[in-house]
């Protein structure tokens, strides 16, 4: 039988842009789809909110519109929950025929939103982020963010933002626009800190905040096996030895990687919210568990001193963080 809400340990919030709530564990729906299991979509919507987990991100492309679909149905069945979503524009789908095609003209969002409002049942949205637009700077700087930031000053959504999975795009875009958020996947983890050295800094200045997500780099920092990817793709040899002889010294500690993985990338101070993605409930309460348990000093002391830890990352340290 699971816990009692009571029980659970307090689960960190904070808030991006104009005060929009967000848990600090961030639920990814990429793997929760409609057409597979809606009863587990909802069992597992229903379980992250029994445990403090109050964020849920989403997206059009994810199952071609399943996603939204589920985190919809779950929301009304659950029935009235403090939470706050985040949807995608950038690429309009058919669930019709599994069809798509990039758009980040002013009136491919204004047709994407209205298509993820039906799937969400919602008539708002509290952050919407410009989804992968590496090829479509100029449309999406002329198009979809001006148009996001118009929504937004109207009160149809409450923070804007860009989720790509490189970090020097979105530098760009937060230098010339006023944008709330980013979610970075992939470029803060311990094998990637390519996003520390220059986009955190200005986030931190300006107080935008910063999702990350892929801290797992696509598998190899949950299960570094022969078949782990990184990126999306096999993961080379010399990155699956690290990832083992990291995996070596959390277990000697009594941890998973994918725990050590978590907490690494949560203690940037520009972190705002790390973002898992998960397909069942025993994913879920796996991660929001290791969430709660303390990496202890001695651990993160053994990789840095076995040169694993990335250079320019920060060392996330009970005792503070320093820099790498």
């Amino acid at each position: 039988m699971p816990e009692s809400r009571a029980a659970q340990p307090t689960m960190q919030t904070t808030t991006v842009g104009a005060a929009v709530p967000v848990s600090r564990f961030g639920l990814g729906t990429a793997r929760l789809s409609n057409r597979a299991d809606q009863a587990e979509a909802t069992r597992v919507v229903a379980a992250a909110i029994e445990r403090g987990v109050t964020y849920f991100d989403t997206a059009p492309f994810y199952e071609i519109g399943q996603a939204e679909l589920a985190i919809g149905v779950a929301l009304r069945e659950i029935g009235d929950a403090p939470v706050t979503i985040s949807t995608k524009v950038g690429r309009i789908v058919d669930p019709a025929t599994g069809a798509w095609h990039y758009d980040f003209s002013r009136d491919g969002v204004l047709r994407s939103l209205d298509a993820s409002f039906a799937r969400l049942q919602r008539d708002h949205v509290d952050i919407v982020y410009v989804h992968d637009p590496d090829d479509h700077a100029a449309e999406a700087s002329t198009g979809a963010i001006p148009a996001l930031l118009q929504l937004r000053d109207e009160g149809v959504i409450g923070a804007v933002g860009v989720g790509m999975n490189q970090w020097q795009l979105p530098l760009e875009f937060v230098r010339n626009f006023d944008l709330d958020v980013l979610l970075i996947a992939g470029r803060y983890s311990l094998l990637d800190v390519s996003a520390a050295d220059e986009l955190f800094p200005v986030c931190i200045e300006r107080g935008i905040g910063v999702v990350l997500g892929g801290v797992f780099n696509s598998g190899i920092l949950a299960d570094p096996s022969g078949q782990a990817t990184f990126a999306y793709r096999p993961a080379a040899a010399e990155q699956l030895e690290m990832a083992r002889r990291m995996q070596a010294i959390a277990v000697r500690h009594g941890f998973a990687l994918a725990d050590v993985a978590q907490a690494y990338s949560a203690a940037h101070p520009a972190s705002t919210v790390v973002l898992i993605g998960v397909t069942d409930v025993a994913q879920l309460e796996t991660n929001v568990a290791a969430w709660h348990r303390p990496i202890p000093d001695a651990l993160w002391a053994e990789l840095d001193a076995a040169g694993l830890l990335p250079r320019g990352g920060t060392l996330p340290q009970a005792s503070g963080g320093g820099r790498l």
